[in-house]
């Protein structure tokens, strides 16, 4: 089958806990894979302060191992087992004071990165491109975590960004193909409901993600692609196309 994985955003919000994870892997065959991204309390400098008042303030838990340990990577583990597939650690838009000095922002993540526990297939997906320098590449090399290649208004395209980070560094090609960069979210939303027909096609993206596809096969790597709605339309059509470009090269 072509659909074999699906992405769980909903995790960016909040935790789940290994018994929800286990409801997931419970319906789904021995093939399939999840790919989750980490809660954002983890990948966000700051947090709404409580109260109703808007104000955001310093978020303590930012890049704290033990606490992603604790509350992200114990019940993904616990609860997907053999279906949990590559766990995104998606950065928010830093500002502009944490990304004016790339190294050391860099270093700091190298450290978060370096002291998760062993085992799951952990990947790093950014929102600045600024933060596309070698010290980043090293970082990820350094610590066996792959570069979430995507397609995101804020980023450059997916073949771009594997001139900064190699896929031949990468233990596998981790791909989300998220947002058309005519729109934001909402807008696309209103633009593409109900998601059954490729409104948007963008024939740029979908040839540089099945030039990376073609590279992993080669190199022997595994391949994780999700799909937005908010891509060009329709999630599943737009896998679907991306794999008979990969096929037969249109």
């Amino acid at each position: 089958p072509l659909l074999r994985a699906v992405g769980i955003d909903r995790t960016f919000y909040a935790p789940l806990s290994a018994a929800d994870f286990a409801r997931y892997a419970s319906v789904v065959p021995l093939h399939f894979r999840f790919i989750v991204k980490a809660t954002d309390a983890v990948t966000s400098p700051t947090r709404a302060e409580s109260g109703r008042t808007g104000r955001r303030v310093p978020n303590p838990q930012f890049l704290d191992a033990a606490h992603a340990a604790d509350t992200v990577v114990a019940p993904f583990v616990e609860g997907l087992g053999r279906h949990a597939g590559p766990l995104v650690f998606q950065l928010v838009p830093l500002p502009k004071a944490l990304v004016r000095d790339p190294p050391a922002f860099i270093a700091r993540l190298h450290d978060f990165l370096a002291a998760l526990p062993r085992g799951p297939l952990y990947a790093v997906e950014l929102r600045n491109a600024a933060l596309l320098v070698p010290d980043y590449a090293a970082a990820l090399a350094a610590t066996g975590v792959a570069h979430c290649f995507n397609v995101h208004p804020s980023m450059p395209p997916p073949d771009e960004q594997a001139q900064h980070v190699p896929l031949e560094q990468n233990p596998a090609l981790v791909a989300r193909w998220m947002l058309n960069a005519r729109y934001d979210y909402a807008a696309a939303r209103a633009a593409y409901a109900p998601f059954d027909r490729l409104v948007d096609e963008d024939p740029a993206s979908r040839a540089a993600l099945a030039g990376l596809c073609g590279r992993a096969a080669r190199l022997g790597r595994p391949a994780f692609v999700a799909a937005n709605n908010k891509a060009e339309g329709s999630a599943p059509l737009t896998l679907v196309r991306l794999a008979r470009h990969i096929v037969t090269g249109a």
